[in-house]
């Protein structure tokens, strides 16, 4: 009797033994990182003991969190390139019509020195943390065990990169109609010297050391991430729509929607690391602990500035309860038990 042929391996053979055509999602991002390959050990085509290699091993394969397979993930939104691009496109001419639209009645022409000198101390420093979480996002994706990781970092990175841009263009027009105000020349001082910036300062900077990348996930993500979100971008929204700047609100609450992004994945990728070891929850708390402290001290100088700065400012009591509630949000949808509050 002669033997049955081996069947023919599909393209989507590398799913494994899934029984189903994978989605566009699937196809464009399973196991596209080039660092973490089968059949090789090493991250880099170099030698295993080169600084690189060690430290993907060191940072990555080392980490206290850890799993079997870390391909099982997935981001909720399930974005790709081409999703991703077509989305912030849709963004993108939303916010060009507030700004078009805004423009149109001098908008900038009718703020009140008062507003203008809180926008200038807090709304257009914002581009400098900004951009230091971006660069742990773009770390994050260049370390991370998964392509699925990788992704969903690199969109991070892009939407803060976004924000950075959309900041830096309203600190060009607000200078533009207010030239003896200090924006654009001002900013850098205020967030190295500024005493209520400090702890913010303090906290992104520590966390682009944070090389490891369960650390820097916990830390930024978790941690860091959502309570500064809650108040640069909703608490500092509500503020300037009491303050009568409207433009202001809308923009931050667009960029707010990123930032919920951000959560989702985030939270989602730390249900899987536990639902895949449950040591691992015991690892998150751990970090979640150290860096809460630092977040906290973030906040609590922020929120002073929203108190104090403005004509009418708000409660520096109410912006620090919001940012730690929205912190253990995060916390909470991730799985991730803390005593912490």
């Amino acid at each position: 009797m002669s033997q049955r042929p081996a069947r023919k391996l599909r393209t989507w053979s590398r799913f494994g033994q899934i029984r189903r055509v994978p989605s566009e999602y699937e196809i464009v991002t399973h196991d596209t990182n080039y660092t973490t390959r089968q059949g090789r050990h090493p991250a880099l085509e170099s030698n295993p003991t080169t600084p690189v290699n060690m430290w993907f091993l060191t940072y990555r394969d080392y980490s206290p969190l850890s799993a079997q397979d870390w391909h099982g993930f997935r981001d909720p939104d399930e974005l790709t390139y081409r999703k991703y691009v077509t989305m912030q496109d849709e963004q993108e001419t939303v916010v060009e019509g507030f700004l078009d639209e805004f423009g149109k009645v001098n908008h900038d022409a009718n703020l009140s020195l008062q507003w203008l000198q809180m926008l200038a101390t807090v709304f257009t420093p914002m581009r400098f943390p900004a951009h230091a979480l971006q660069m742990t996002q773009a770390y994050l994706g260049q370390i991370a065990p998964s392509s699925y990781i990788t992704n969903c970092a690199a969109f991070a990175a892009a939407d803060l990169l976004r924000q950075v841009s959309l900041v830096a263009y309203r600190t060009r027009q607000l200078q533009m109609a207010h030239p003896d105000v200090g924006f654009a020349t001002g900013e850098r001082q205020i967030w190295e010297t500024h005493p209520d910036w400090q702890p913010t300062r303090r906290a992104v900077e520590t966390a682009l050391i944070a090389y490891d990348w369960g650390e820097c996930l916990t830390a930024v993500n978790l941690v860091l991430r959502p309570m500064l979100s809650e108040i640069l971008l909703r608490q500092l929204g509500i503020v300037a729509d009491e303050n009568r700047d409207q433009l202001t609100w809308l923009l931050l609450s667009n960029l707010a929607i990123d930032a919920e992004r951000n959560a989702r994945w985030s939270a989602a990728l730390a249900r899987y690391a536990i639902s895949k070891r449950p040591e691992n929850a015991v690892v998150l708390r751990h970090w979640v602990q150290h860096w809460t402290p630092k977040a906290d001290e973030a906040a609590a100088g922020l929120a002073t500035m929203l108190s104090e700065l403005p004509e009418i400012g708000r409660e520096a009591d109410t912006t620090i309860t919001a940012a730690k509630a929205a912190r253990e949000r995060v916390l909470s949808d991730a799985g991730i038990l803390t005593a912490i509050v």
